[in-house]
């Protein structure tokens, strides 16, 4: 636990650095060219690629030492700001903000490849809780991450806000360069108990087959996959919409505060999380959460008020820890330590992979579509029984409808057969394996047994 938590800390500087200046990015862009489409964009493609990644990012972790993983993302991350900071020194952001030239897909572009690398880095963050952390332990750990997740989403958003408003692009590039050089600075001091690497030694250097067959081998993985997956597809709508909703709302340095605010939400629930853990059935509790989730999006925006959208805002971010921790906590104990990198990776590409396919979507209909409707004499009328009145009742209608939907979805969710499996491989009687005999068996990467019927012959995954 004192690696882990050392690692968890580094990770929190990385984090806050990357984001920074990621979110800088995305708030500087909305401003001067108040578009919709162009956040929806840069939104979609952060997303597109991070699921092109995933599977070649889960692999490599599956390869290498995870140490070496988290400095060569660091790096090349660090490379790619630098050159960001060296393209709006050199062009000035007059000709950056024009979508239609080039210099504003090379600078969203080189900084955008800069956060898809850092993503192999948590990649190799959910493979140390395996590597590092007893099973009794392993929610809490996750909770830990989140809570990690949560103070980089507060300390991110406030410091976003204020350097843009106060100090400009620039400087906000240089702050990220000079924080996230800190941050590989420390992590080459830092050192994590890997004897040796346990992977299958048949595999590629991109093996998407191996990352399909560890996942199809337990029941009931896919589909929890594939459902996350499809919260993602919801997801990319907020990812494109709640940036503008908010900005017109606040001033950029209000919204930054106010999102920091919010953030403390992500803190809180994983905190509790770490504390407390997901209960006996982790999945079980992640539907819940969901459905709490989908309803408190079905409402946070009802009315164009900015208390409501605040506390809305703040309840989903208390809930999202939770819900991630929990389809760690499945995947870890279900799959053999030498598969984490790919099953993680996998899952990500799959589930990354939806949000910008409703994100690409969503941006130009709204913008060309429901928006100009939605401020109409005609589009007034319809909504204000249900809406109330105000500029972005477009974007609220869109939201609200999401929410609903996601709702819908997780109630369903306990009705499969999927929720079934993976709920009997944490009942008691499942047999599960003590900590130390687990472990042990993650680092021999010895092959799973032949599986009953119904359970998992081995819950530990080994």
């Amino acid at each position: 636990m004192r690696q882990f938590r050392a690692i968890l800390v580094n990770t929190l500087v990385a984090n806050v650095t990357t984001s920074f200046l990621w979110f800088a990015v995305t708030f500087w862009v909305y401003l001067g060219t108040r578009s919709v489409l162009a956040t929806a964009l840069i939104g979609g493609a952060f997303m597109l690629l991070v699921a092109a990644t995933g599977i070649p990012f889960g692999t490599y972790v599956d390869r290498t030492r995870k140490r070496a993983v988290m400095v060569t993302a660091t790096l090349t991350t660090l490379v790619a700001f630098i050159v960001g900071g060296l393209i709006y020194a050199t062009v000035g952001p007059a000709e950056i903000l024009d979508m239609t030239g080039p210099w504003f897909w090379l600078f969203t572009g080189v900084i955008l490849f800069g956060g898809v690398v850092e993503n192999a880095r948590n990649i190799a963050l959910s493979t140390t809780v395996t590597l590092l952390v007893a099973t009794e332990d392993r929610a809490r750990a996750n909770g830990l991450v989140g809570t990690v997740q949560g103070v980089s989403l507060l300390v991110t958003s406030v410091f976003s806000g204020l350097a843009v408003g106060f100090l400009g692009m620039g400087w906000t590039i240089v702050i990220a360069i000079c924080g996230l050089t800190l941050s590989a600075a420390h992590l080459l001091q830092l050192s994590i108990d890997e004897p040796r690497i346990v992977r299958d030694p048949d595999r590629g250097r991109i093996d998407l087959s191996g990352s399909i067959t560890a996942i199809r081998v337990v029941p009931g993985l896919a589909a929890l996959i594939a459902f996350a997956a499809f919260n993602n597809l919801l997801g990319g709508v907020y990812m494109s919409l709640m940036d503008p909703y908010g900005l017109e709302l606040f001033s950029v340095q209000a919204w930054g505060l106010v999102f920091g605010l919010c953030a403390t939400g992500f803190i809180v629930g994983g905190a509790l999380i770490a504390r407390y853990g997901l209960g006996a059935n982790p999945l079980r509790t992640m539907l819940w959460l969901l459905v709490a989730m989908g309803l408190v999006a079905a409402v946070f925006t009802v009315r164009e008020v900015a208390w409501l959208y605040v506390a809305g805002i703040w309840l989903y971010m208390a809930f999202t820890p939770a819900v991630e921790a929990g389809e760690q906590t499945v995947i870890q104990r279900v799959v053999p330590l030498r598969q984490h990198g790919r099953v993680f990776g996998l899952a990500q590409a799959v589930e990354a992979g939806a949000a910008p396919v409703s994100a690409f979507l969503i941006g130009p209909v709204v913008e060309l579509g429901i928006l100009p409707w939605s401020r109409s004499a005609a589009g007034q009328a319809a909504l204000e029984p249900w809406l109330g009145t105000g500029q972005m009742r477009g974007i609220a209608l869109v939201l609200v409808v999401s929410g609903l939907v996601l709702t819908l979805a997780a109630v369903l969710a306990f009705r499969t057969q999927a929720y079934g499996r993976l709920s009997a491989v944490f009942r008691p009687a499942g047999g599960v394996a003590g900590p130390a005999r687990e472990r042990a068996r993650s680092l021999s990467g010895s092959p799973a047994r032949r599986q009953t019927p119904g359970r998992l012959a081995d819950p530990g995954g080994q």
